[in-house]
């Protein structure tokens, strides 16, 4: 059963404008995260992995229709067993999830035309 659903889409350009405000990338992102990110990258891979992984955070908290107030790092993005992206969720994020009786979250994440987009399928 379809517990949830959420679509985000996210501009590169205005996104790496959001990446030079003081304490936006360590307010988002984990440290495990940025560990993952790829290395030596160029800095338009390092953008589009970037706003690829906030849309899918963004699509992540409109599919489980949670208040703005949840810790961003309630949410990371890791790769899954063959590459593919797959969260890992804890407090706040983790009991809105169990509340919504999820048993898994599928994500998929895109790049093209300048945008990053990701949708987020809960099942139950």
């Amino acid at each position: 059963m379809i517990r949830g659903i959420g679509l985000d889409i996210v501009d590169l350009s205005r996104f790496g404008e959001s990446l030079t405000r003081p304490g936006f990338v360590d307010r988002v992102f984990a440290p495990a995260e940025m560990t993952r990110a790829p290395k030596e990258a160029s800095a338009a891979r390092m953008l589009d992995y970037l706003a690829g992984r906030f849309a899918a955070k963004e699509a992540l908290a409109k599919a489980l229709a949670t208040p703005r107030d949840l810790s961003w790092h309630d949410a990371q993005l890791r790769p899954g067993e063959n590459g593919q992206p797959e969260f890992v969720l804890s407090g706040g994020v983790r009991t809105r999830a169990e509340d919504l009786q999820v048993k898994h979250v599928h994500v998929s994440i895109t790049h093209d035309g300048g945008v990053a987009a990701a949708v987020v399928v809960l099942e139950g």
